[in-house]
């Protein structure tokens, strides 16, 4: 079910996901959500399950594999910036929320502490 949701955002820009798109697809745990900010920002509250990989540290060759990625920090500029050294490993699995955890928690989106 994913993969077409992965894909209808990507028609729209083949490098972000949609709010609601990431909302479901999280919630059905078809993707693997990597956060990229810092520790302390991921312990005041991340999209239930997510993992760090922190930009200071970030290497794309440790991305999870198995489902598409979804990168997210506070407000897109980190994720971004991950996605570009994605792409340039060779992942076409992966996206990001550029709305951030800003847009994230503006939308609704559930939060886990």
């Amino acid at each position: 079910m994913f993969k077409n949701l992965f894909f209808r955002s990507a028609a729209q820009d083949a490098n972000t996901i949609e709010f609601e798109d990431f909302a479901q697809a999280a919630d059905l745990g078809e993707v693997t959500v990597v956060d990229v900010r810092e520790p302390q920002e991921f312990a005041a509250g991340r999209v239930p399950k997510a993992v760090n990989m922190p930009m200071s540290r970030f290497d794309a060759r440790q991305l999870p594999s198995g489902k598409p990625v979804i990168l997210i920090c506070q407000a897109g500029g980190r994720s971004r910036n991950a996605l570009n050294h994605a792409r340039a490993a060779g992942r076409d699995d992966v996206r990001h929320y550029a709305g951030g955890m800003n847009g994230w928690r503006s939308r609704g989106g559930d939060v886990e502490m």
